[in-house]
């Protein structure tokens, strides 16, 4: 099957119900999507599908065909990080770090939509998105900030 990831196409020969998450991460390489729950409850394995922030856990990757993926490595463009990216880096909003990427594309499906959320609306977006360091203060004030 092919699938276009970060503006690339790859074909695959995988069975149709693998996880966009293990295509990903097995087959080509980009692991910074994370495995956490495997039940797309907790957010880490995030992925952008046609602008849509989505669980590759429980995503077949047989469903993502003639659609745009951009995993974590895509957001960097030309050495320069996405204003997503850098507002976390300077609000700290990094402690483990293991959420961070599915944080980062969740808050750039919400960015994307709506350029300016406030606070209410960024929490309600984030929903989903589950960080054991607890620090949503600073991942919060990261996403108005960029």
């Amino acid at each position: 099957m092919k699938i276009n990831v970060n503006s690339t196409d790859y074909n695959l020969d995988v069975p149709d119900n693998t996880s966009l998450l293990d295509a990903l991460r097995v087959h080509l390489n980009l692991t910074g999507s994370k495995y956490g729950c495997g039940e797309g409850a907790c957010g880490a394995c995030k992925v952008l599908i046609d602008g849509r922030a989505v669980a590759s856990c429980i995503t077949p990757v047989a469903s993502v065909q003639n659609k745009s993926i951009i995993t974590i490595e895509g957001l960097e463009k030309d050495g320069k990080l996405h204003p997503v990216q850098q507002a976390f880096l300077d609000e700290d909003a990094f402690q483990c770090a293991y959420c961070s990427s599915g944080m980062i594309i969740s808050a750039v499906g919400l960015k994307t939509k709506n350029p300016k959320p406030s606070r209410q609306q960024v929490i309600e977006a984030m929903q989903g998105n589950i960080c054991r360091c607890c620090v949503y203060p600073r991942i919060i004030n990261a996403i108005i900030k960029a």
